[in-house]
């Protein structure tokens, strides 16, 4: 997905829903995320365009409540509970995903293998 600053972006989305696991105090969802505009994205492992200054995801633990959801290392945060995250800074980004009152997180994420299928499938018809 190439992305042109001030142009429309498309891009294949899936929903992902995550229940927080509540453990004492903390709510725990299970990743971790790197990226945003105040990060160098020239550093992202992620991104094949160097410019991407996108939050994605980069740890998913083993059995928690990201992994059972479907969230995938190298997936594309595009919104969190309706708010935009595709111009968002990091720390942004974390205090959206870790509010103490939202137990369910609505991820709209990208990936790679959904832009593929979809491309695959165009081209069939």
């Amino acid at each position: 997905m190439s992305f042109i600053p001030g142009q429309p972006v498309t891009a294949v989305v899936q929903r992902i829903e995550i229940q927080k696991l509540r453990d004492g105090d903390n709510l725990i969802l299970g990743f971790s995320i790197g990226g945003g505009i105040d990060q160098d994205a020239s550093q992202n492992p992620f991104s094949e365009d160097k410019s991407d200054k996108g939050i994605y995801v980069t740890r998913v633990s083993k059995g928690g409540p990201a992994e059972v959801a479907g969230l995938r290392i190298g997936d594309k945060i595009m919104q969190v509970n309706g708010w935009d995250m595709t111009m968002v800074t990091h720390d942004q980004a974390r205090k959206r995903l870790t509010k103490k009152k939202e137990d369910v997180v609505r991820l709209l994420i990208t990936r790679k293998s959904l832009e593929e299928v979809v491309r695959q499938s165009m081209m069939q018809h």
